[in-house]
């Protein structure tokens, strides 16, 4: 190791070790072009033999950039954000640039500091879930002139931009293969839906799915639950107390739906005979629990990739459309089936 009183190496130090001027270590550096490959070559070496790190302060001073973009998540507490983080940290290190990463807890005014903190940290780009933030912060955003990407979620409401999928419409592709199926009695375990806005959309979907079939959504067959197995467990309890008692459950997403399954077993109710249960994202697990789950495909990393590419193109002062609508598909599994008197009438029908 180097001895504490030697000096590190200096831009100029790598410019002379490569013979070259500067003002070409500096553009190789920062990824500009102009530079022959020979001489990019040449400087990349003389970096490495001398262990040359480059001062991010004065990069950032420099370019005007602080080389890193913000994102903020509900939480970390669930694999479709886990994917979300690993794919826009891959995307964003392709192009040189580092994630700072902060959570809300579902909470709009934690988003709101989170977001000024962020800001004030300097980062390039903003990455956000959902459109629920307050007027008072997307004011603040667009007076700080910092490019904003709203995810997971579309249509673009004005002046926003984003890349995501109607919730809505993803969740009523559920509700009517149940409805295919035979079943009217279609309950839903959503997750809590104050100042989650995706998660409102999604009940909102299930109301006009039922809606367009002749059906209602009774307060006895709605439950919103925060999302996690014990509180998704204690959500299909209290549905079932309904009478009569549903024969699907639709899940606001995989992690609640895994909840009711296990709450299924424990009560001795067979999924899908007696009970047909449906989640939404499509988490790894859920082509590996028992039943499978049938479940709404959320493709996480093409969309949050995506969305990294929205901002850098920003950041670099180009045009960006205004909303991007990722396509989601209905997984069809083992957790649904018709209802058990349908399924009675089908097997006399078939005598």
């Amino acid at each position: 190791m180097p001895s504490p009183d030697t000096a590190p190496p200096t831009v100029e130090d790598v410019a002379a070790a490569a013979g070259v001027s500067t003002a070409t270590v500096s553009r190789v550096l920062n990824g500009l072009g102009g530079v022959r490959e020979p001489l990019r070559r040449k400087v990349l070496a003389a970096v490495e033999t001398l262990g040359y790190v480059p001062n991010a302060g004065a990069r950032a001073m420099m370019l005007r950039r602080s080389g890193t973009i913000g994102a903020i998540f509900p939480t970390v507490d669930n694999a479709i954000f886990a994917k979300a983080i690993d794919a826009l940290q891959r995307r964003l290190a392709e192009s040189g640039l580092q994630l700072l990463l902060a959570t809300s807890g579902y909470d709009p005014q934690t988003e709101a500091r989170q977001a000024l903190s962020l800001l004030t940290s300097g980062v390039d780009g903003l990455l956000l879930c959902g459109c629920g933030q307050s007027a008072e912060l997307l004011q603040r955003l667009a007076q700080r002139g910092v490019p904003v990407v709203h995810v997971m979620t579309w249509p673009a409401p004005p002046g926003l931009v984003t890349v995501g999928f109607d919730n809505a419409r993803a969740m009523g592709q559920a509700v009517r293969l149940l409805l295919d199926l035979g079943h009217r009695r279609i309950a839903m375990l959503a997750g809590v839906t104050q100042d989650n806005d995706r998660a409102e959309a999604r009940v909102a979907g299930v109301r006009e799915a039922l809606r367009a079939a002749g059906l209602d959504l009774p307060a006895t067959r709605l439950t919103e639950r925060r999302y996690g197995l014990a509180a998704a467990r204690d959500g299909l309890r209290w549905l079932l107390q309904a009478r009569p008692a549903p024969t699907a459950v639709v899940c606001g997403n995989d992690v609640l739906a895994f909840g009711a399954l296990l709450e299924a077993h424990r009560l001795g109710l067979a999924v899908p005979e007696q009970l047909s249960i449906v989640g939404f994202d499509d988490l790894d697990l859920a082509g590996h629990v028992q039943p499978a789950l049938t479940t709404v495909r959320v493709p996480a990393e093409e969309m949050w990739r995506l969305a990294a590419e929205r901002v850098i193109d920003a950041m670099r002062g180009a045009e960006v459309p205004r909303a991007t609508e990722i396509e989601v598909a209905l997984v069809v599994r083992d957790s649904t089936a018709p209802p058990p008197r349908e399924r009675a009438a089908r097997r006399v029908s078939r005598r």
